[in-house]
């Protein structure tokens, strides 16, 4: 039988192709640490090793993390959705809810979708006692959202995103310029000139 020479690194032996294939998967540490910079591919390939080789050690230090994490002291969340791929489907979106407090930032839950029963079910996954203890949410305006933390986190100042706010003023402004470009161009065209470039 064929057995491929094991690849010896800078860092350490990594892996062979027997070794992928071996049914005792050990994660590798410095594997997870290189890929939390680079893309998964690049990691691969400076540890000379497989992509799934890498997925899997991220796994299972994603798996690690969360069954040892401990959420005490979680007082301020964001809630917020990511959108990835193409197109604007449903399936496009990833409700995310993490921790902005001072001494920690951390993400804490992410679900498919962008509905009321994603965020229902994601401060379900944190828990009551977690979910009583928020003093603390900053959101945008999507209304999906801003339903489901006024009657579960109701208890807690919203605040909401600065960059959703200064996108609605900056909206406002733009309405009021044009509005009042079109009356002034009515009576002169220099002084709706003007306007145009104004913010």
């Amino acid at each position: 039988m064929f057995r491929p020479r094991p690849r010896f690194t800078r860092h350490k032996y990594i892996g062979s192709r027997l070794a992928e294939a071996s049914v005792g998967f050990r994660p590798a540490p410095k594997v997870f640490s290189k890929a939390r910079h680079l893309s998964w591919r690049e990691t691969a390939r400076s540890f000379h090793t497989s992509w799934e080789m890498v997925y899997r050690s991220v796994e299972w230090f994603v798996e690690w993390g969360l069954d040892h994490r401990s959420l005490k002291q979680v007082h301020a969340i964001g809630v917020d959705e990511i959108h990835w791929g193409r197109g604007k489907r449903a399936n496009n979106y990833l409700t995310v809810i993490y921790q902005i407090d001072t001494h920690c930032r951390r993400l804490l839950w992410t679900g498919r979708r962008r509905k009321q029963a994603t965020l229902k079910q994601g401060l379900k996954a944190l828990g009551p006692d977690i979910v009583k203890e928020i003093r603390f949410v900053c959101s945008d305006m999507w209304k999906a959202y801003l339903n489901v933390l006024a009657a579960e986190v109701g208890h807690a100042l919203h605040v909401l995103d600065r960059f959703h706010i200064t996108q609605h003023l900056n909206q406002a402004v733009d309405q009021v310029r044009r509005g009042e470009s079109t009356r002034l161009r009515a009576k002169s065209k220099d002084a709706a000139k003007s306007l145009k470039h104004m913010r």
